[in-house]
């Protein structure tokens, strides 16, 4: 962009980037004035909606964060453009090639990176990847970075840190493990380059951010007397844990309430076990029980109770540090579940499920299963999942999802509520401990569609 100042490029510029690091990096500047000033290029893997909603702004945006008692209203204005990737395709390899980019941040959800959940790896047979294994303009996040990276390596520009702010165990390792599999896939010899200069750091993200609706663009307009397109809600907790490991200079996001640390284990399975497990479950069986918000659906007194003994299943699988502050967050969680500010929306989590219940909540399952413990929580959010399924397809209900289709059919062809638990749990590639198991799995379907 020709500022001379250090630059974040940032693939997935929805409303939890603008929440979440954006805010980390803005306030980071405001904190070392002297210090130069880092502005974020943020990239739009599909839709040009935020990118032409922000440019009469100048990019900038209102970002209102609620609590139980107040409410504050902030303006981003850390952006310098936003790329919008079918349209500046080459501009965009350009960027993660530049110079002044130093650091690369992704928020593109589990669906983005193209994986196969029974193994981690690149799916090479993505009909998106295969795409971009043949094209000179890349339509992933994958390609965009790859193809960046191998011009990057061939320049003067200098070492990278990769970022992933999604919601996935390890995601730095599997974001790099995903880029190693596809240049290999495309010829390009960039595994010592990788090793030398470019770092993937593990990080856990955790912010609640619901989407943008008219009542909110009605409330930032009365309060502020700005007219805006696409502001963002958020609430007051924010927490953001990244690995020690850069491969060079980053905005000081610890000043500004980011935790560095040598070990990010512990908090991304403590987050991703319970919050993010309890999410979907509320939003599958909140959904079925005539819900619309999470705050509507925590308070009922059956769904709470059940996330409150999935809060409890889940935290004997936790590795001793995050075990040891699970009641805490767990108590927590629910306070913040039930702020009814945020108007959290059932189906904006329920989003994705295939893509998000093997992270969520299959390794609570496996890892009870495997000393012999049960888990009648977590195969219950499993059922909801399966039920929200049969429900949305049999109302002829458009699935919101990366597998739509593929689950649609799943669910047209199923005989029984057993032969669809059973596709389910194929497609998943688990398997039933036993024959009770399944048999219990089933029957709670069948509970939820007989409702």
């Amino acid at each position: 962009m020709g500022s001379n100042l250090p630059r974040i490029l940032h693939f997935g510029v929805g409303n939890f980037h603008r929440a979440h690091q954006a805010w980390y990096t803005q306030t980071a500047n405001a904190l070392h004035p002297d210090a130069p000033q880092w502005r974020i290029t943020g990239v739009s893997l599909r839709s040009a909606a935020i990118r032409d909603a922000l440019v009469p702004q100048r990019y900038a945006y209102t970002l209102a964060i609620l609590d139980d008692q107040s409410i504050s209203y902030n303006q981003i204005t850390v952006h310098d453009a936003i790329l919008v990737a079918p349209e500046n395709s080459a501009q965009i390899v350009g960027n993660v090639a530049d110079p002044e980019v130093q650091v690369i941040t992704l928020t593109v959800t589990e669906k983005g990176y193209h994986l196969v959940p029974a193994t981690g790896r690149l799916d090479l047979s993505d009909t998106a990847i295969q795409h971009d294994l043949t094209s000179s303009a890349p339509r992933t996040v994958i390609g965009f970075l790859t193809y960046g990276l191998a011009a990057r390596a061939h320049g003067t520009a200098g070492p990278i840190t990769i970022i992933s702010c999604d919601n996935l165990p390890e995601n730095g390792h599997l974001l790099r493990q995903a880029v190693l599999d596809f240049a290999t896939a495309a010829g390009l010899e960039l595994d010592t380059y990788i090793a030398r200069s470019v770092r993937f750091p593990a990080t856990m993200v955790d912010r609640i951010t619901p989407a943008t609706t008219n009542q909110m663009r009605a409330d930032v307009a009365r309060s502020t007397g700005r007219a805006e397109a696409h502001p963002v809600m958020t609430e007051g907790f924010s927490d953001w844990v990244l690995e020690d490991n850069f491969a060079g200079p980053t905005p000081d996001w610890a000043s500004a309430g980011a935790v560095i640390t040598q070990d990010v284990v512990p908090f991304e399975a403590r987050k991703l076990r319970l919050l993010n497990a309890a999410h979907s479950y509320l939003a599958y069986a909140g959904v079925l029980s005539g819900y619309s918000f999470v705050h509507q659906a925590v308070a009922d007194p059956k769904l709470r109770a059940n996330v409150i003994a999935l809060f409890e299943e889940a935290a004997r699988t936790l590795p001793a540090q995050a075990r040891a502050t699970a009641d805490d967050y767990g108590h927590a969680l629910l306070a913040r579940f039930a702020n009814p500010h945020l108007k959290h929306e059932l189906r904006q989590i329920a989003m994705d499920g295939s893509q998000k219940i093997p992270v969520r909540i299959l390794g609570t399952l496996r890892d009870r299963h495997a000393v012999g413990l049960s888990a009648p929580m977590a195969s219950a959010a499993l059922a909801a999942w399966i039920a929200f399924l049969r429900a949305e397809v049999t109302a002829e209900r458009p699935l919101q999802d990366g597998a739509a289709q593929d689950l649609q059919t799943m669910v047209q062809t199923s005989r029984s509520v057993a032969t669809l638990c059973q596709a389910t749990l194929l497609r998943l590639d688990f398997t039933p401990p036993n024959t009770a198991w399944f048999q219990q799995l089933c029957g709670t379907v069948s509970d939820w569609s007989a409702r």
